[in-house]
């Protein structure tokens, strides 16, 4: 029942959307704040496709960044350190910390996290959990800053929603930018915010057309192409 009423609130939603029309910035966060509601609070996405190739290393785009306005929710972050580390980061919010305690655990098969920190002293221990962690994306790595020495900063920006993002096989990047009870202000800052950061770190072997389609949308919403 609830999936036939999604259905429909979807394709009534669709009615209103031209496809092929890309609108500022602006008014298409208007328009996704527009359609009908559902009975939770969506988060808001905006996907970007990339005119790079995703088979080439050098063309890899991905990165983590702070929103102006934060996503409207925490993330569940553990962060392996040393043991004179475990106590600053729980207290910035980290749900477990640790060492070899913690890689037991998880090699155990206890995977309730969002992300993952770890100091650099640390990643020849925790790469044992390469095979178990790299899939789901959740490997710490300097290029997204989950690997750091400060390993509590990393830890407190994490739990209050910092994002990764990293390019599909498709040459596509997304990520959540807020949620539908955003005003439309917050949404196309913190939209801007992740804009501004993909020009800005554009490999410098991607050639033609690096930007190609921008759209956003709710969980449950059609998407809408944005101007750029």
């Amino acid at each position: 029942m609830a999936t036939r009423h999604a259905g429909k609130r979807y394709r009534a939603d669709l009615e209103t959307v031209d496809l092929k029309k890309a609108l500022p910035l602006n008014e298409a966060m208007e328009k996704v704040r527009s359609f009908r509601k559902a009975k939770f609070d969506q988060s808001v996405e905006m996907c970007i496709h990339l005119g790079v190739d995703p088979k080439q290393a050098d063309q890899i785009v991905r990165g983590s960044l702070s929103l102006p306005h934060g996503i409207g929710k925490t993330k569940r972050v553990v962060a392996f350190c040393t043991e004179d580390k475990i106590a600053a980061c729980k207290e910035a919010g980290a749900i477990e910390a640790g060492g070899d305690d913690l890689i037991k655990k998880i090699t155990e098969g206890w995977m309730d996290f969002d992300v993952a920190i770890a100091s650099p002293d640390m990643m020849r221990t925790v790469s044992r959990l390469g095979k178990t962690l790299g899939p789901r994306g959740l490997m710490p790595s300097p290029k997204a800053g989950t690997v750091t020495a400060d390993v509590a900063g990393a830890v407190k920006e994490y739990a209050a929603g910092k994002v990764e993002f990293r390019n599909d096989t498709g040459g596509n990047v997304h990520v959540v930018v807020g949620k539908l009870s955003f005003d439309t202000q917050k949404l196309v800052d913190n939209a801007q915010a992740f804009l501004d950061t993909i020009h800005r770190i554009k490999p410098s072997a991607a050639k033609g057309q690096y930007i190609k389609k921008i759209s956003v949308s709710g969980t449950m919403t059609p998407g809408v192409l944005v101007t750029f």
